[in-house]
């Protein structure tokens, strides 16, 4: 028996649940040599803002226990650079990319909607709503629920294709925020982007990042993330992307059987480039092994029943 891994995100067809996360896979290329990019279920590119962004001074990255921080600060070339210098290649690919975008106020949202809805070569839009609003203060879109709806609502009346929001788990209430992305017109929300965390240098007593928190990604965030996956899946009816920690094959199946119809793998790429290959793999095995047809059976199965003993 081959197992049928394909699952629908909102509209788009992916070939098998396993995604790239943003900034963490550069624009792909940097991965070729490495693993057919054509086997993945679908590809994020870094996040992209209207103008180039250097991101934030160093030190940007710490390795923590259980993962690592990271404050790069959203560096990257821009939108005019990467439709010219990123996007020949990714046209290249048989595989769905989605732009991941990210801005300080709506306007700019919804102009880099507008700009590349024009852009067939990309197949739908991850919009990072972990942003902080400028015109309020600087508290992020994603931590207030009338501030996502609004970013959502803009993208969607700029954006005809296939569009996710990306969730902050820095909230209090994340299925309350999930609800307001449905009602503004997502597609599909993905979670969960990093924690926020910070770590010290006890010698000079000084913060180890330049900018002194950071996102706490990697295995250590991984039960936090199946939980708000889980909370999720009850409070709406999208499809839903689980992100947050994934390494192997049986994590993967944990944000499925969760309530996640894909995922995407983010830290584990900088540990083990071929990661997704595995994990691809894996799902199809453990799909074989336990004689299911398909992995589209395994979403949201969980059993709210006793505990396995085991």
């Amino acid at each position: 028996m081959i197992p049928d891994l394909t699952v629908d995100i909102g509209g788009l067809r992916l070939k098998n649940p396993v995604m790239t996360a943003s900034g963490t896979f550069g624009y792909a290329k940097e991965f070729a040599p490495l693993l057919d990019l054509n086997r993945l279920g679908g590809i994020i590119v870094k996040g992209l803002s209207l103008k180039p962004s250097p991101g934030n001074p160093a030190p940007r990255i710490v390795e923590t226990p259980g993962g690592m921080l990271n404050a790069i600060g959203l560096e990257n070339v821009g939108l005019d650079a990467f439709v010219r210098d990123k996007l020949p290649f990714l046209k290249t690919l048989k595989v769905p990319v989605l732009a991941n975008i990210y801005a300080t106020d709506i306007n700019a949202y919804a102009e880099l909607a507008e700009r590349l809805n024009d852009i067939e070569a990309i197949a739908g839009i991850e919009v990072n709503i972990s942003c902080p609003n400028v015109k309020q203060g600087g508290v992020a879109f994603g931590a207030d629920p009338l501030s996502a709806y609004n970013v959502t609502c803009a993208v969607r009346a700029k954006y005809q294709r296939p569009l996710l929001v990306k969730l902050s788990p820095n909230v209090t209430d994340i299925a309350r925020i999930a609800r307001s992305a449905e009602e503004g017109g997502a597609d599909a929300v993905s979670l969960i982007n990093t924690l926020t965390g910070m770590a010290v240098d006890i010698r000079n007593r000084r913060p180890k990042l330049a900018n002194i928190t950071g996102g706490l990604s990697g295995p250590a965030i991984k039960p936090v993330a199946v939980r708000m996956v889980w909370q999720v899946a009850q409070a709406i009816k999208l499809p839903i992307v689980g992100i947050g920690g994934i390494m192997t094959a049986e994590d993967a199946l944990e944000f499925i059987i969760a309530g996640a119809s894909a995922v995407q793998i983010g830290t584990a790429n900088f540990v083990n480039p071929r990661c997704t290959m595995e994990i691809i793999d894996g799902i199809s095995d453990f799909l074989r092994q336990e004689k299911v047809a398909s992995v589209k059976e395994l979403i949201g199965s969980l059993q709210n029943g006793e505990p396995c003993r085991c």
